[in-house]
């Protein structure tokens, strides 16, 4: 494994690796695609995704955080066959450098409104895919590479699948508030 100077681990720190997994969502608007990102407090814009769970495998792991963070159930999404994606990256927590194996999903939902997790999220929104690239900058590459790669296939397959019903878009972000439990309703 390589290190640039500032990812060198020092002696103290240790390296953890995980896997976690999740779906990038996305729902057809009069607009056009858009894809669901959520917002983690501290600028943090990305897609469901969660550890493992013992005895899960990475669709299952996909499946139940998707619903935990979203409140989309299995019945609301059109698992999308053929696309799966990963992203890599590293970060520092506390003492620990953390090395994400990210294992990406494709799905499709016709629910305009989401119920976001407030413990780990402070907002949603859905952002065409121009939107969403400018959302996520230049900081998160590997998140803008997999959502490219989700837009790319899902152009290839739009010659074998008929478009769904539009569905009016929302407001471009819903935050939650701590007060009366809303979770971006």
């Amino acid at each position: 494994m390589e290190y640039s100077m500032t990812e060198v681990p020092s002696r103290t720190q240790k390296i953890k690796k995980q896997v976690v997994a999740g779906f990038v969502v996305f729902r057809r608007t009069s607009e056009g695609v858009k894809f669901l990102l959520l917002y983690r407090r501290g600028n943090y814009w990305n897609f469901p995704k969660g550890h493992f769970e013992q005895g899960e495998n990475s669709f299952s792991t996909a499946l139940r955080e998707t619903e935990e963070e979203t409140g989309l159930k299995k019945s609301e999404l059109r698992i999308i066959p053929g696309f799966r994606a990963h992203e890599r990256f590293s970060f520092t927590s506390g003492r620990e450098r953390i090395h994400d194996t990210v294992i990406l999903y494709l799905a499709e939902t016709h629910q305009p409104m989401i119920r976001i997790s407030p413990r780990e999220h402070s907002g949603y929104a859905w952002f065409s895919y121009a939107d969403a690239i400018k959302t996520l900058g230049l900081k998160y590459i590997g998140t803008r590479r997999v959502l490219k790669e989700a837009c790319e296939f899902l152009r290839r397959k739009s010659h074998s699948h008929p478009p769904s019903p539009a569905v009016p878009p929302p407001a471009n972000l819903r935050q939650t508030s701590r007060r009366t439990g809303n979770h971006g309703r």
